[in-house]
């Protein structure tokens, strides 16, 4: 079996030597965006790698029709940059051709007219991977942070999710004296001690939890899709323990936590796929999460087509599983809703976005995290890059008391910790009045020209955004290192 794998791999990649990803970049059919058309042979998971190439540079993808037909497929994305822009840096069009096109171009990385480097930023490959699952609490992260700078372990780049009292993070770290990857196994061996210590902490008998470390590799599974795959894990997981009855009578009155998110599975008789369709609010990245679930469920895409209306994303697939068969069972389709939910949701905007910038040091994360856990401040969503002297990211935040977030607790974090903090388009409760007011809590010199002052989008969560909004003040160089 493994033989035959190979030979079916070697022959994948002939063919795309012999026939690579042809892409156009039309700037001229529409008047409102850039269409980005790719046509190549087809193999597994490269619609998935096509669109994490967009979503990477953060490009907003409006549109997208996708077709394959046996050993050849063609997708349009309609794509536009965060301020809904065409794509005109010639730059990032030569990028975008040579990502989608790996086989002709070893070396992904074009200067770009915003002065910096781009690069697939979701891996690094110069840090140790520790990922770690289990469920969640407020303060668990700022313990996670401390533990490792206890260790002389610096935090080059974290990420982490919650979603159903689960969490799920990625830390990258490496030596805080050395600055090199953390690879001796005495040492593993103690950080992964010392961190299963702290994530079994009021954990109750029996429920799943995992801590794992990964010296440096080029192989290292892109971040967000990891982050994907290790909650889906916890799915499955809780799917074993489901009874029959549920899964036979489950429905979507049934997903409390899932209001804003429909998924209808049918069966197309004429072209014998099955219909999935997707129905949810807008937002960055959601095709992206979309289609990490349906490729980790091993369905395979053969027709799509995603488009907005409004706030309201419609998303359509037609599908097969790898071994050719369609979802016939309940069973089946349960879990692949279930999924899918899961993954749209996950990513889901709540709380207050708080962007931070601060002084790159052994230690900061857990600075950071420890002073909004002792103003009573919960992440449920978080994201950290550094880069030489600075460091900067983005958390969502919300009241352990389930008030909203006062004027007063982001003043009085901002206050104890020397970090500059920008409140994203939120409405903030002021104290003294009954009424909302929004708030931009910043130590920045309004001379700064930062642009994320322009951002009117509160989902726009990208630690990238960020610090190309920050690129006037930090650094022409400043290089994102995020989860």
């Amino acid at each position: 079996m493994d033989i035959f794998r190979s030979y079916h791999r070697e022959i994948e990649l002939l063919m795309e030597r012999l026939h690579p990803p042809r892409v156009c970049i039309d700037n001229d059919t529409c008047k409102d965006c850039t269409l980005v058309k790719v046509d190549s042979t087809n193999r597994n998971g490269i619609l998935l790698e096509m669109v994490q190439v967009l979503t990477d540079l953060n490009l907003v993808i409006s549109k997208a029709y996708i077709s394959s037909d046996g050993v050849w497929f063609m997708d349009v994305f309609h794509v536009t940059d965060q301020l809904g822009n065409k794509i005109t840096d010639e730059g990032l069009i030569v990028y975008i051709q040579q990502a989608m096109c790996p086989s002709r171009n070893g070396k992904r990385e074009v200067q770009t007219s915003i002065g910096r480097d781009v690069r697939p930023w979701h891996v690094s490959t110069d840090q140790t991977a520790i990922e770690i699952t289990g469920r969640d609490r407020p303060g668990l992260m700022s313990e996670i942070a401390a533990a490792l700078a206890e260790l002389e372990c610096n935090t080059s780049a974290a990420v982490a999710w919650t979603h159903n009292t689960r969490v799920a993070c990625i830390l990258y770290v490496e030596d805080g004296l050395s600055s090199m990857p953390v690879i001796d196994p005495c040492r593993l061996s103690l950080i992964q001690s010392r961190l299963e210590n702290v994530v079994r902490a009021h954990h109750r008998e029996g429920e799943r939890r995992s801590v794992s470390l990964a010296v440096p590799t080029p192989s290292l599974t892109h971040t967000e899709r990891r982050l994907h795959q290790l909650m889906a894990a916890d799915i499955d997981n809780e799917m074993l323990f489901s009874c029959s009855d549920d899964i036979k009578n489950w429905s979507g009155s049934k997903r409390d936590n899932f209001d804003e998110t429909k998924v209808t599975i049918e069966k197309c008789h004429e072209k014998d796929y099955s219909t999935v369709t997707v129905s949810s609010r807008d937002r960055p990245k959601l095709l992206f999460d979309t289609l990490c679930a349906l490729t980790d469920m091993q369905c395979v895409v053969f027709h799509a087509a995603v488009s907005s209306q409004g706030s309201t994303a419609i998303q359509e697939y037609y599908i097969r599983h790898k071994d050719g068969c369609t979802l016939n069972m309940d069973a089946e389709r349960h879990v692949v809703t279930k999924h899918l939910i899961a993954a749209v949701d996950r990513r889901a905007s709540h709380g207050l976005r708080l962007d931070i910038s601060t002084e790159n040091r052994l230690g900061v994360l857990s600075d950071v995290t420890r002073v909004l856990r002792e103003n009573g401040l919960s992440i449920l969503r978080a994201e950290i890059g550094t880069q030489s002297d600075k460091a900067a990211g983005t958390f969502y935040v919300a009241d352990t008391s389930g008030v909203d977030v006062s004027l007063d607790t982001v003043e009085a974090v901002r206050a104890e910790i020397d970090i500059d903090i920008k409140v994203v388009n939120k409405t903030l409760r002021d104290p003294q009045t009954s009424a909302g007011t929004s708030a931009d809590i910043s130590k920045q010199p309004s001379t700064s020209g930062s642009r994320a002052s322009d951002v009117k989008d509160d989902t726009r969560f990208s630690l990238l955004y960020l610090l190309r909004s920050q690129y006037e003040r930090f650094s022409s160089n400043f290089r994102a290192i995020m989860s």
